[in-house]
């Protein structure tokens, strides 16, 4: 029997900023539900690889195909309407606004009512209003945040901000999550409480996650695969067991070359 295809297949990309490399012909897949996390040291090109999935980079050469669609180059407002979801590694989120509202931004992607009928607030836009806001309270009550639906985002610990973005892209209905250094700046109870909540993301929601960090125990726990990535190139991939324990792993990532 043939393997189902990937979700997401990354094919030969390839990324320059004038005479950088910054992605070097890098191939990677991602499988329908799985957790593959991307790891690799500062500037090995990880988080240029989620930009040119979501749009935000246009690759130089290389393909990218999102369930057997090639979405290479698309616009990030077409790649998030495809079902691709995006936290970043810097809380990006609107600090004057309260968490609901913030989450309420992610369910514009599924927003139908035009200006008029939107601002009367009554008939369609009312109804949309209320369906839309149900979607946001119950990611809401899915990361535990419920106690804090009220409050502006800059009231709050960085931790629970990390999750008001993680719950923004949750709010989308995404079917793949790029997730970007979710676990920087976290306390060791938070990134416990990250861990949590990314596998029942994952077993409950059905989401398919591909996730830079930089931890590398924490996501040695949770992901099904790790991929490497070294000066814009992939120098491993596999269950985490067998990546962690790559020489040229240890070597180029870890430090660990010449320790007995």
């Amino acid at each position: 029997m043939a393997e189902p295809a990937p979700l997401l297949s990354i094919q030969d990309l390839r990324l320059a900023f004038g005479g950088l490399q910054v992605l070097a012909g890098v191939s990677v897949s991602v499988g329908r539900g799985e957790i593959l996390a991307l790891v690799g040291p500062n500037g090995a090109g990880k988080t240029s690889l989620l930009n040119c999935v979501n749009g935000l980079y246009r690759p130089d050469a290389g393909r990218i195909l999102y369930a057997g669609e090639e979405i290479t180059g698309w616009p990030p407002h077409r790649v998030a309407g495809r079902g691709i979801a995006r936290s970043f590694q810097l809380v990006e989120l609107f600090r004057h606004m309260t968490v609901l509202d913030n989450l309420l931004l992610g369910r514009h992607i599924h927003m139908r009512t035009g200006i008029f009928t939107g601002g009367l607030y009554w008939g369609p836009g009312l109804r949309e209003e209320t369906v839309h806001r149900r979607a946001a309270e119950e990611v809401l009550d899915f990361l535990e945040l419920g106690g804090y639906r009220r409050r502006p985002v800059a009231s709050l610990p960085y931790g629970v901000q990390k999750l008001v973005g993680i719950g923004r892209a949750l709010a989308m209905e995404p079917t793949l999550f790029l997730v970007d250094e979710a676990a920087s700046g976290l306390t060791r109870q938070e990134k416990e409480d990250l861990a949590r909540f990314m596998l029942r993301i994952k077993h409950e929601r059905g989401v398919t996650i591909l996730w830079v960090e930089h931890d590398v125990q924490l996501v040695a726990d949770l992901a099904d695969r790790i991929a490497v990535l070294h000066y814009g190139q992939k120098i491993s991939e596999g269950a985490p067991a067998a990546v962690l324990a790559d020489p040229v792993v240890a070597e180029a990532y870890l430090g660990l070359a010449g320790r007995g």
